[in-house]
């Protein structure tokens, strides 16, 4: 009898997410705050205070340009997914977010969970391809910090199995907040940074959490990278990302890279060692599109940069990929076990 693990929803909900030769190719469009705060200062008012139809402006008009160029775009339920749905071609795969931005930040580290009234269920229902959580991670966190996220995790792994859509989980490290009356938090050098960050992707690769994408950040600052001269700097740091892809490969996870508001040229850095340890393409969002959302409230402007700037971005970060990306392969082997009529129906779960 064929094994109940078919998995095909995870599958084709990958094959959605990637291009026709099996990269990445994904802008990122859920970020909240980031977003609020650039309109904010375009029109001289709290973050706060911008309004929801401003942020529904600005997500539209990006899914409107950049759309029909990424394989994929990642968008959140709150503001991006009402305002662009309809206008998202039939191609470009749909990502949604899960995580809540507001996390519980305490003296311990940072504890992450789901939007309000929002779970894997209704993304998979709403026409999701694939579910995305950001879970903060440090390893040094305390103890009942690391359980709950692990723990959150966990959980949504769980659900993805249960609804057959890919987890694409993005893992990002953070400062401690600064105790009282320090005048910032504690200081960590870059290789302390870096480890922080490989520990943390080492313990999300364990089968347990069941994640089918991981999307990463550089291990090293992207902004101060050394140019990939293969001089010492420059294998130093490359040895940081070739440990990142030891374990994805030998999780047998593909990976992508996010930009994490580095500026264009910055993340083609990045994504030059990132394609050197194996990476599979990029899940990128400011370097794409911040510039162009700098003459907002002028729709005008902001359209007339994302077509030279943002688009020039996306075409170079798509021809690197082309050229030095290792493409992700969907494996349909659990149906050479399909013998005869009916396997394929009893064997669903």
């Amino acid at each position: 009898m064929p094994s109940p693990n078919l998995n095909l929803g995870k599958v084709r909900g990958l094959r959605r997410l990637a291009n026709e030769a099996g990269h990445f190719t994904i802008v990122a469009l859920d970020q909240r705050p980031p977003i609020a705060q650039m309109l904010a200062a375009r029109l001289g008012i709290p973050a706060s205070q911008v309004s929801f139809e401003d942020m529904m402006t600005a997500k539209r008009l990006l899914v409107q340009t950049l759309g029909p160029h990424a394989s994929a775009m990642l968008l959140d339920p709150n503001f991006a997914l009402p305002a662009t749905l309809a206008s998202l071609p039939a191609r470009t795969g749909l990502l949604v977010t899960l995580e809540d931005h507001r996390f519980k930040d305490t003296p311990g580290g940072r504890l992450s969970h789901s939007i309000a009234n929002w779970s894997v269920e209704k993304i998979k229902r709403s026409g999701g391809d694939g579910v995305k959580v950001l879970a903060w991670y440090r390893p040094d966190a305390a103890p009942e910090v690391l359980e709950h996220q692990q723990a959150y995790v966990r959980q949504v792994g769980d659900e993805c199995v249960r609804h057959d859509i890919p987890f694409v989980l993005e893992l990002l490290t953070y400062p401690f907040p600064r105790a009282a009356g320090d005048a910032q938090p504690p200081a960590q050098t870059r290789e302390q940074g870096a480890q922080h960050v490989i520990d943390s992707l080492r313990e999300f690769a364990k089968p347990e959490y069941r994640v089918d994408l991981f999307k990463l950040e550089s291990p090293l600052p992207g902004a101060n990278l050394p140019a990939p001269d293969g001089l010492a700097e420059h294998q130093a740091a490359q040895a940081w990302f070739n440990e990142m892809g030891g374990i994805c490969r030998e999780a047998g996870v593909p990976w992508v890279m996010l930009s994490a508001g580095v500026t264009p040229e910055q993340f083609l850095r990045v994504m030059h060692c990132a394609y050197a340890a194996g990476a599979h393409g990029f899940l990128a969002g400011r370097a794409i599109w911040a510039q162009a959302l700098q003459q907002f409230p002028d729709l005008a402007a902001c359209r007339e940069v994302l077509q030279t700037q943002g688009l020039r971005t996306l075409q170079d970060l798509m021809d690197l990929t082309r050229e030095a990306g290792h493409a992700w392969t969907p494996d349909y082997s659990s149906l050479d076990r399909i013998r005869a009529e009916g396997d394929l129906c009893s064997a669903y779960a």
